[in-house]
């Protein structure tokens, strides 16, 4: 056989019954590990060595494997060795239970691999992603003459919005001179219970840490709108440049929402760049009953959110969405030579890579727009509203329960500690202890596998803290806690006053 005629053995191709058999056996796998789920225990206390040793080699393999034998092997290892946030009594983070109509998404977008780069080359995929967008936009309130894209989740999104005001508010080309170029230092501004994401953009962006300024909150974990406004005042006499404040739609620990209404006027008032870090919270705007500062972030300059937070996608699927679509191609178009797609004034193209970090970008729309189509607005107000109801009956509990103590309550995440009858809070001493025994305690009650909670400090206090973001969490679910929690609580209660 001559070069020329030769047919090429091309070992990642499959026949498309040899890939309809894998995928047959591989659906029905997923579908009984879904059915599992509530019998499984939410995780298993391995230890990473125990996690290394369950791996075939630590040798990459010369020769290849039987496709059949792989996914096989695989999913087995992925089912019975992983943290199943679609658990029902998975309430640590904010990474909701995915819909498995995502799943049957992410592989139908990685079957026509488009690249939503560029609009000639993925054309159905660019416009899917711009109306995802719209209807994302339209959900919480917000103009869908917006302009967004979508990122692998809120860190991304925040920063893409933080680029953004970077540009728009320095009144220098900072993106040909840099930061050095100015007369004056660029400052923004949020509060002490903002997500970690300030600080990378802070770093990544050339500003620098210390040009963060946060300002306290209050009782509720909120802003402190009057240290605000004083901090931007101070600064600008100073003569550095405030350029930016970042306010948040539910925390990560306890879910609280700013007083985005007053901070919209600060900023309108004082000439900032106003940002809405809503990643999870964002959407309890869409709730018929949702607080006049939860419609607010429809004054906001831009808007980070997670559908993956509180749409039920699977992982990743973000989006940064800003109210000026060319505040984002003035933060990030380059136009070399080898990008030449063809536009049209009269029917302009969308190209991603114009409003955003990467150029090769996956189709990480096709799934929240079909669980937008699948589910509706209606029936999303409807899972929204029952997460928070769930995250209420967990206050209610530990209100009710002589040796549980609530603390905070706000959408669908509640905060609580173990708190044994005897002891009274607040003098040092006893807070300390109260600490320890509620940090062992969330240790304990996850390793059991029956549940997952995660940690929250308020005020000083370590807490429990419950997030429901799951649609196969019911009542069941979440009157199994204070049962379990208590119980172990005891235990090592009695454990560290006798120092056994």
């Amino acid at each position: 056989m001559t070069p020329e005629n030769r047919k090429r053995n091309a070992a990642p191709d499959l026949s498309a019954d040899e890939f309809r058999r894998l995928g047959i056996a591989l659906v029905e796998q997923i579908a009984l590990f879904l059915e599992s789920l509530p019998q499984r225990p939410v995780t298993r206390a391995h230890s990473p060595a125990e996690i290394r040793a369950l791996m075939a080699t630590d040798k990459l393999p010369d020769s290849g494997t039987a496709p059949d034998r792989l996914l096989n092997e695989t999913a087995e290892l992925l089912f019975d060795h992983s943290l199943h946030n679609g658990h029902p009594r998975f309430f640590a983070y904010i990474t909701s239970s995915a819909a498995p109509l995502g799943a049957l998404c992410d592989l139908l977008a990685s079957a026509v691999n488009s690249n939503v780069g560029g609009w000639d080359i993925a054309p159905m995929a660019s416009e899917i992603e711009a109306q995802t967008i719209r209807w994302l936009a339209e959900l919480i309130g917000y103009s869908t003459d917006c302009g967004g894209l979508m990122v692998s989740g809120g860190n991304m999104a925040n920063i893409v919005c933080f680029l953004a005001a970077r540009k728009a508010k320095a009144p220098w080309e900072i993106r040909a001179e840099g930061l050095a170029a100015g007369d004056r230092k660029l400052v923004c501004y949020t509060s002490k219970s903002t997500h970690t994401w300030i600080q990378k953009a802070a770093d990544l962006s050339g500003l620098g840490t210390n040009q963060i300024r946060w300002i306290g909150t209050d009782e509720f974990q909120r802003i402190d709108p009057v240290e605000l406004r004083d901090q931007i005042v101070a600064d600008t006499a100073a003569g550095l440049l405030p350029f930016l404040i970042v306010a948040t739609a539910g925390t990560v620990s306890t879910g609280a929402t700013d007083p985005l209404e007053e901070l919209a006027g600060i900023a309108a008032e004082l000439g900032l760049w106003f940002h809405v870090d809503g990643a999870y919270g964002a959407f309890g705007a869409a709730l018929p009953d949702a607080s006049a500062d939860l419609k607010a972030i429809a004054k906001a300059d831009s808007v980070a959110l997670d559908p993956h937070k509180w749409l039920y996608s699977p992982l990743e699927a973000g989006c940064a969405i800003v109210r000026d679509p060319e505040l984002l191609t003035d933060a990030f178009l380059y136009m070399p030579e080898y990008y030449h797609f063809i536009d049209d004034e009269q029917d302009p193209r969308v190209n991603y890579y114009q409003y955003g970090v990467q150029n090769s970008r996956g189709f990480r729309a096709l799934k929240v727009w079909l669980g937008l189509r699948h589910i509706g607005r209606n029936g999303y107000v409807q899972l929204l509203q029952e997460d928070i109801e769930l995250a209420k009956r967990i206050y209610a509990a530990a209100a009710a329960h002589p040796e549980l103590e609530p603390i905070s309550q706000e959408l669908s995440i509640t905060t609580f500690r173990y708190k044994p009858t005897d002891l009274d809070s607040g003098d040092a001493a006893t807070e300390n202890y109260l600490n320890e025994l509620n940090d062992e305690l969330l240790y304990r009650l996850n390793e059991t596998g029956e549940l997952f909670l995660s940690n929250a400090v308020i005020d000083g206090r370590k807490v429990l803290r419950a997030c429901i973001v799951n649609f196969r969490t019911d009542v069941a679910d979440v009157d199994a806690i204070p049962d379990l929690v208590v119980r172990i609580g005891r235990a090592i209660d009695a454990e560290l006053r006798t120092g056994g």
